[in-house]
């Protein structure tokens, strides 16, 4: 039977012998239904007309992509460690070429994501690779297709590997987490927990991206805090060019800053 994946979202469900009748995760309001309906796709079919791009942004850290587009349009990331390489955010696609190129990079230690949005096909990645998915427990709920590799961690930081930790920052889920790279003068991966703006002058943070529902002044300040701990200069976001090359601590800061501002400005 296949695997039928959701067209919106990328979620992958159990096999079966017809799709599903809903999308739990596009039901949700901070996602959607699209207004001509729910639609499906199978990885079979996903693989027959998409691929997936690869990219090198800095020595140890490359992000792949698929081409063309396929539902949201994340990225994930390739994190390269002594102790093993991490995969960061999945995307729906695992083809043949994907799995050489990973091999040939080493393979995979585990796999960590950001939130329910990027789940898609974490289970084929990781019975692929033979390697635990880490995933915060307060998301558990959203996951639609248990699978005895994936690792529910709680708190508000866990350890992958030397100079690697994920971090539980909140906002746009309530187990919304980050990933910290002590590379240089620091490196966080956010997934789209903070938004990088067009331009990537500033950072952004929603409750949900397509409804246009904003992150609650509380929320936000919690988000603002945990990510406060860490040092950091570089911030790679979930999509194509989302990258800011320095400041990004200060970035984030100030950002948060006027957000608030804004929530809290009088009528005009």
């Amino acid at each position: 039977m296949p695997t039928f994946l959701c067209a919106t979202c990328g979620t992958s469900f159990a096999p079966s012998g017809a799709p599903p009748a809903a999308c739990p995760i596009c039901e949700e309001e901070r996602q959607y239904v699209p207004a001509g309906g729910q639609a499906w796709t199978t990885r079979a079919a996903l693989a027959a007309g998409h691929r997936n791009a690869w990219r090198r942004h800095q020595p140890g850290l490359y992000s792949l992509q698929t081409v063309p587009a396929f539902a949201i349009n994340q990225r994930a990331f390739l994190l390269r460690t002594p102790q093993g390489n991490i995969l960061w955010d999945c995307i729906a696609l695992l083809d043949g070429a994907t799995q050489e190129i990973i091999a040939a990079l080493g393979g995979l230690a585990g796999i960590a994501l950001s939130h329910p949005h990027y789940y898609t096909t974490m289970q084929d990645w990781a019975a692929a690779f033979d390697v635990p998915v880490h995933l915060h427990a307060a998301d558990r709920a959203h996951v639609v297709r248990p699978d005895d590799r994936l690792r529910f961690w709680d708190g508000d930081s866990l350890p992958l590997a030397d100079r690697l930790t994920l971090i539980r920052a909140g906002g746009h889920y309530a187990g919304g987490t980050v990933l910290h790279w002590a590379e240089g003068e620091g490196v966080l991966l956010v997934g789209d927990i903070v938004q990088v703006t067009p331009g990537a002058r500033g950072v952004s943070f929603q409750w949900s991206y397509p409804n246009m529902l904003p992150l609650s002044a509380a929320r936000l300040r919690q988000l603002t805090e945990r990510l406060a701990l860490w040092r950091y200069q570089r911030i790679y976001g979930a999509f194509l060019g989302q990258e800011v090359a320095e400041g990004g601590e200060a970035m984030v800061a100030e950002s948060a800053a006027r957000y608030l501002r804004l929530l809290q400005a009088p009528p005009t």
